[in-house]
């Protein structure tokens, strides 16, 4: 291992189970699987709610790392290595003691798995920068490994464009309040629509969450979206890896 800390000798130290669900990102050119993103549950399916309760800051080191473990055994027994589709993993920045030592667990389980880093995204929300020279450290890491990164719920915190002028990320994961009612908001459609110009001159993927309707993603698709995800297009599913036939990319 390359350096240790504290956190890493705790790793498995959780005091309850629990399991995945994957939900698709859709590319709404083609329907095909961009990627599929871990979400945690209970050991039966139950909402990551009951998880997220029992959390601390004597185990969030542990289920921020057991998460990666189980994303990368489960998407690999579900097949993932036999689709185009990569497999995105939520982390917590502060949960991270130190970035090198902290994805060795990672490396070794994606190597054991057979899953490339490549084929791995590490998802962050904009909500959680709060020490920027730390998570810049991390995602530069990361890229160095091969992995791609993300900003989970673009819009919804207080760094906004600052953190894409001084830390880009390879996907830019725009929050659902964005797209809710987009069809009946000029506001909205306007700002999404500058958003996929912006995103698209810097050469960053763009995914619009929380697509709920059909005028929803007719509106998006107008606008020039290439990639969503959300209730309409396909539910998150249990321990299960959703098929091209169970999404529903067309409004």
């Amino acid at each position: 291992m390359s350096g240790s800390c504290i956190g890493c000798l705790n790793a498995e130290a959780l005091p309850f189970d629990f399991s995945m669900a994957f939900q698709p990102i859709v590319n709404l050119t083609d329907g095909a699987v961009f990627a599929f993103e871990a979400l945690a549950r209970g050991p039966k399916g139950e909402g990551a709610g009951t998880l997220f309760a029992q959390l601390n800051d004597d185990n969030l080191y542990a289920f921020d790392q057991q998460c990666r473990v189980k994303a990368i055994e489960l998407a690999s027994n579900l097949g993932l290595m036999q689709t185009a589709a990569k497999l995105s993993i939520n982390f917590m920045p502060r949960a991270i003691y130190e970035p090198r030592a902290c994805i060795q667990l990672t490396l070794a389980t994606g190597k054991r798995c057979e899953v490339s880093s490549d084929r791995l995204i590490f998802e962050f929300t904009e909500s959680e920068v709060a020490d920027t020279d730390k998570l810049n450290a991390i995602v530069t890491l990361y890229r160095e490994l091969g992995f791609l990164t993300a900003v989970d719920d673009f819009g919804a915190g207080h760094s906004g464009l600052s953190l894409l002028a001084n830390m880009p990320p390879d996907i830019l994961k725009l929050d659902m309040e964005l797209v809710r009612g987009i069809d009946t908001s000029d506001a909205r459609g306007i700002m999404v629509k500058h958003l996929v110009a912006m995103a698209r001159e810097m050469k960053i993927d763009l995914v619009c969450e929380g697509v709920e309707t059909a005028g929803e993603l007719a509106m998006l698709r107008d606008l020039g979206v290439e990639l969503a995800q959300g209730y309409y297009l396909c539910r998150p599913a249990f321990e299960h890896l959703p098929r091209t036939d169970e999404i529903r990319w067309r409004p």
